[in-house]
């Protein structure tokens, strides 16, 4: 007979790679639905808790889904299936499927969300943007909850300079498609070399980019002021090629290169407990659904 993890087993596994005290403090990350009891024998990965993911895990009788957003991230009062939350928390019940988010503690974490999108575009030589910092507050690590590579997002180098035409060309061929594609801030005849990467929403880190003396900046969800305003300073302080230059993707696109990354991790930690079976979920979450190109006019 097949032995199989318990979910205590799996969170246990989770929270081994993703440390919770990892997540920033506005955060909620952990067990969301699910009995630590029941055994695990498929576990499904989704970048966001949706219903189109809930439909695949039923339909394939996943026994957990592990999701990088979380379902409620404010506090509720009622998980009643008059909401579309509830009625997802329900279907999962009755399924007997749980559902655990590892968050800000998978951005930061080696080989989480940061790593896994540096990897995608060929970084190498990376460091994290902002390195997790100790019990005093300095940056470093403390007694192995914090190691030296946590943090959030990465700056690193390509192996070999280019333009930044071809280097957006190279993020959009890495991730998934999306209607958004990629936008480009810059001059794409310009040279990058030293890139930063942060997966999610990432214009409140430009400071950190900066003084990381990036080239180029890959994140996802720019705002037009903010971005307006770093090109503008760019450009008075370094003329027309003065970096970083932006390069805005998805955010649902920017994070799905994790997925691969945690099934394979989970998967090898959790040998030694028994066996399951995992899935990275194909299920494109991100909103849009359709792009209208602007009409030109003479």
């Amino acid at each position: 007979m097949t032995a199989h993890p318990t979910l205590a087993d799996v969170v246990r596994t989770l929270e081994a790679l993703y440390p919770p005290s990892t997540a920033e403090g506005w955060d909620a990350v952990g067990l969301v639905t699910g009995d630590p009891a029941q055994p695990v024998r498929k576990i499904l990965f989704a970048v966001d808790p949706v219903a189109t993911v809930a439909d695949e895990a039923i339909e394939w009788g996943a026994d957990l889904i592990v999701t990088h957003h979380p379902l409620f991230l404010r506090p509720v009062h009622s998980i009643a299936a008059t909401t579309f939350k509830g009625s997802l928390v329900h279907r999962l019940v009755r399924e007997g499927i749980g559902l655990y988010v590892a968050h800000t503690n998978a951005d930061a974490a080696p080989r989480g969300v940061a790593d896994a999108l540096a990897d995608a575009i060929g970084l190498v030589d990376r460091t994290p943007l902002v390195p997790a910092a100790g019990p005093s507050g300095s940056a470093g690590p403390d007694d192995g909850a914090h190691p030296a590579e946590t943090g959030i997002g990465r700056v690193g180098r390509l192996e070999e300079p280019t333009t930044l035409r071809t280097f957006a060309e190279r993020v959009a061929a890495a991730l998934p498609p999306t209607e958004q594609g990629v936008r480009v801030a810059g001059d794409l005849d310009a040279t990058v070399s030293t890139v930063a990467v942060v997966g999610g929403s990432g214009d409140s880190l430009f400071d950190a980019v900066r003084s990381a003396g990036a080239d180029v900046y890959v994140t996802a969800d720019l705002r037009h002021h903010p971005a307006s305003e770093l090109r503008e300073r760019a450009e008075f302080e370094g003329g027309a090629a003065g970096g970083p230059f932006l390069v805005d993707v998805a955010h649902f696109a920017s994070e799905w290169p994790w997925l691969r990354y945690a099934a394979a991790d989970l998967t090898e930690r959790l040998a030694d407990t028994g066996t399951v079976d995992t899935r990275v979920s194909i299920r494109r979450t991100d909103p849009w659904t359709a792009r209208i190109g602007s009409a030109h006019r003479a």
